[in-house]
């Protein structure tokens, strides 16, 4: 291809920290209310973008990658683009090829102390968000404020930042390739600088065992997690125009997440934002208690933390369908874990799985970390309270408020999966799409007070009507058959001869007067 035409294809998306600045100043003037400067939604839309820098801190202190380090949850230029090759002299390749401008940085930032500063910074604004979750509890009388932008341009502008996200998804890497490295204890290792990015934190053994059946095919394995993430864009969508009859707030809801940075860093992970996508449509079909345990059972059968949920739920639904609620949610959840367990079996690994999964110190707060994160340099025994006072939030949701409306349950579930990462010791805090969206209907959701679950109408309900169905079934089947000759027997068919006697006595007159 001659040059004046190669020209319009030399195209490069942003680095992490241009993507950063760009996307902070469009989000203001897309959804900035200048004539209500005070208001909560003004602060809401700076604050979302909180966690950017210390994400941003942590993938500057990564000067050496190393392979069990090297990973998009530091280095959102890895993902976002790779812009910023062609001004360090150098041409990356791909996508993971950006992760080598970490290395020019200030040997000064390169210390594992900075790393820990990273990790604390996206603890202490996840501790906002978790604040920010409460006071929304308190939040009655919430005006409605449109965007700046008409549905049709808020829709032109999702649907090309959805493209862009896309390309980089399955933009295509080369073979692997290796060079030396020279760590600070002075031995070379040969490390993989264009490969694919690894993940961000261990996958359950659901979505591991999909991705085994899947292989090394890249496109499919990026296509489940684009999928994944354009069911939480139609899902916001979906929320806005049925539960907040406001089509325009859930379009810019859903523009938000994919303009958000994090949405971008996490582009390619499906287990990131497969939970997410079904906690958002449990969300959107709260109506069909049915559908929605199923829905929720699945996202805690196959990735276990949305298990965390129950409680809001089940009192969100009380009196009003929450044993079948319950009941497809446990159903959901034996079926995933049947599934999986047997496939494993199948295969030879469910011992060797299930004792992985409890050799784990990142769940079991007793025990001391050795992967990255916040608690690896902190002491055990501190670690200890904040799951304990976590678990007490957890049982706490189960009755306060009460009763619950929407608007709790999307704020006490965003609540409660920010918690986890308080705790959660393996890389806690970077793990932001698991409530990202329930955020951003905080954010543009109206009144939601009246919302609550329909009254279960015993006389038209199906699965009333098969309760009932079921019940008359088990009674006549558990009832004892009464001899031929028995006492009961004869009052009863002499009892029966005299209603047919009496009803012959009433029809005589009239037949008479027939043959009259």
């Amino acid at each position: 291809m001659n040059a004046p035409v190669s020209v319009f294809f030399d195209f490069n998306l942003p680095n992490g920290t241009t993507w950063f600045y760009f996307s902070w100043l469009l989000a203001v003037a897309l959804f900035f209310k200048f004539s209500r400067f005070l208001s909560m939604r003004n602060w809401d839309v700076v604050t979302l973008f909180l966690l950017v820098p210390g994400l941003l801190i942590i993938q500057g202190t990564r000067a050496n990658p190393t392979p069990s380090s090297e990973h998009p949850a530091v280095q959102i230029a890895s993902v976002i683009g790779q812009g910023s090759g062609h001004a360090l002299g150098a041409a990356p390749s791909n996508v993971a090829a950006v992760g080598q401008f970490g290395q020019s940085r200030d040997p000064s930032l390169v210390s594992g102390r900075w790393l820990w500063w990273g990790y604390l910074w996206l603890l202490c604004g996840t501790a906002y968000f978790l604040l920010r979750c409460l006071l929304d509890l308190t939040l009655v009388q919430k005006p409605a404020l449109g965007p700046n932008l008409s549905f049709g341009g808020l829709a032109w502008l999702a649907g090309a930042l959805a493209v862009c996200l896309i390309a980089v998804a399955f933009r295509p890497y080369e073979p692997p390739q290796t060079r030396a490295l020279t760590p600070p204890n002075g031995k070379p290792n040969l490390v993989n600088v264009h490969g694919p990015t690894t993940t961000v934190g261990p996958e359950s053994a659901t979505l591991g065992q999909i991705r085994e059946q899947i292989g090394a095919r890249f496109w499919l394995l990026r296509g489940f997690a684009v999928l994944g993430h354009l069911a939480v864009v139609f899902g916001l969508i979906f929320i806005g125009r049925w539960h907040f009859q406001d089509t325009a707030a859930g379009m810019a809801a859903a523009t938000f997440y994919l303009l958000l940075p994090y949405t971008g860093l996490y582009v390619g992970q499906a287990h990131h934002v497969w939970p997410m996508a079904l906690v958002l449509w449990s969300i959107a079909t709260y109506k069909t208690p049915t559908l929605a345990g199923a829905l929720l059972g699945l996202a805690a059968g196959t990735m276990y933390f949305p298990a965390v949920l129950l409680p809001i739920w089940v009192s969100f639904y009380w009196k009003r369908g929450a044993g079948r609620f319950l009941l497809f949610f446990l159903a959901s959840v034996v079926v995933s874990l049947t599934i999986i367990g047997l496939s494993l079996w199948l295969q030879g690994d469910l011992e060797s799985s299930v004792r992985e999964a409890f050799s784990q110190a990142a769940w079991q707060p007793w025990k001391e970390p050795k992967t990255e994160g916040f608690w690896r340099d902190v002491p055990t025994p501190y670690r200890i309270p904040i799951f304990l006072l976590y678990a007490a939030f957890v049982i706490l949701t189960a009755v306060w408020p009460w009763p619950k409306n929407l608007a709790h349950v999307i704020a006490l579930s965003a609540g409660v999966l920010i918690g986890i990462q308080f705790w959660y010791a393996d890389q806690g805090g970077v793990y932001v799409l698991w409530y990202l969206p329930l955020l951003l209907l905080l954010v543009f959701r109206p009144n939601l007070e009246d919302r609550r679950p329909p009254q279960i109408n015993v006389e038209t309900d199906w699965l009333a009507r098969w309760k009932q169905a079921l019940g008359r079934l088990v009674r006549w089947m558990g009832r004892k058959p009464e001899p031929v000759g028995s006492n009961e027997t004869l009052a009863r068919r002499a009892s029966e001869g005299g209603r047919v006697a009496r009803g012959n006595e009433s029809l005589a007159p009239n037949l008479r007067g027939i043959a009259r």
